[in-house]
């Protein structure tokens, strides 16, 4: 959990979920709690902190899993990690770029950052590193798909004609223009590779997914965890029509909510709570006048009773999803946070109390 300065959209549900966890899970079912350390959360003094934590898990292992990482350039094509620029000589990050202000070589830094000789850049955190090039393989896997699918359908004596990207395109219907247009690109894409001597979005994926689990593993076997346990996402959903979170795009979630997904793993989600207060975002003028652009809101909105829902995220080491479903079962029948729809009655749960 993170909340910027100024942040207000994310302070209620980050307030409310951690002390969701040290009052369930610590208290009421006895769990041993450690917490990861990041400048922009204000430790609990009450828990202990991991060690390493997922800032340091990082340090170490992106100059071995994923070093390009610290190559990358940011969307005003400057250097996204400064101090790493500020620290190695001129060194070639792309195709014309050439940054570097002081005398280590790259691979010299990459040491003493894994070995904890230099202070890992401010902003190499488990959000900054998940931003990703965009794939071009959404064709393929549309068309493998569908063909499949055809063939499947075909060997049961019928014809299936919606085989490919260009029938899907066809015979859908979409919001609007926007959308349409956005399939029709998909469908006209032919090679599954970025730009030549660009970043590749394939290549990425599989280096950030390798990245992630092995932060994981390290984490956990360190501090000798049974489980993860995170917020999903401290941000209200973006209303329908209107403004997003700066940080979160047109979805609301900004990338420490991609954790699992992004590394393979399977979680658990579970209903943590609710709060009744939260800061939309608005529209504002851009800095130069020439169109409107999402923005943060320090105004708030009172939500009548339940208000609005949060959850509690669990992670277990891959393989373990015996101990994942037990912890995370332990924790909603402890919880009874769940509040039945009105066309459902209450869940009938056996209680059972794990080992933690």
């Amino acid at each position: 959990m993170l909340i910027r300065s100024g942040d207000k959209a994310a302070e209620p549900i980050c307030t409310a979920a951690a002390a969701e966890i040290k009052a369930i899970l610590g208290e009421k079912l006895g769990a041993a709690l450690v917490e990861s350390a990041d400048p922009l959360w204000e430790r609990d003094r009450d828990l202990e902190q991991m060690n390493p934590d997922f800032r340091q898990a990082l340090a170490r292992l992106v100059p071995v899993f994923m070093p390009d990482l610290l190559f990358r350039l940011g969307p005003d094509g400057e250097p996204l990690f400064k101090e790493f620029a500020a620290a190695i000589r001129p060194t070639g990050f792309a195709p014309g770029k050439v940054f570097g202000a002081g005398t280590m070589t790259p691979i010299d830094y990459c040491v003493a950052l894994a070995e904890g000789r230099v202070a890992p850049p401010a902003n190499l955190d488990i959000a900054t590193i998940q931003e990703q090039e965009l794939a071009m393989m959404f064709g393929f896997h549309v068309n493998q798909y569908l063909s499949r699918r055809a063939a499947d359908w075909r060997e049961r004596g019928f014809t299936e004609t919606l085989a490919d990207f260009a029938a899907l395109n066809a015979r859908s219907k979409f919001w609007g223009d926007d959308g349409r247009a956005g399939f029709r690109n998909w469908e006209e894409i032919a090679d599954p590779r970025n730009p030549l001597g660009g970043r590749q979005g394939v290549d990425e994926r599989i280096m950030l997914r390798e990245l992630l689990r092995r932060v994981d593993m390290m984490v956990m076997l360190e501090n000798r965890l049974d489980a993860l346990v995170r917020l999903h996402t401290p941000l209200p959903p973006a209303k329908i029509g209107g403004a997003h979170d700066p940080l979160g795009g047109r979805n609301n979630l900004r990338q420490e909510s991609f954790y699992g997904p992004n590394a393979g793993l399977t979680e658990v989600l579970i209903p943590a709570g609710y709060v009744t207060t939260v800061y939309d975002p608005v529209f504002a003028l851009s800095p130069d006048g020439t169109c409107y652009v999402s923005a943060p809101s320090d105004t708030p909105t009172t939500l009548p009773p339940p208000g609005l829902p949060f959850s509690l995220v669990f992670r277990a080491e891959p393989g373990r999803e015996d101990i994942l479903l037990q912890i995370a079962s332990a924790y909603e029948a402890a919880s009874n946070r769940r509040i039945p729809p009105p066309a459902f009655g209450p869940l009938v749960a056996k209680s059972r109390t794990p080992v933690l």
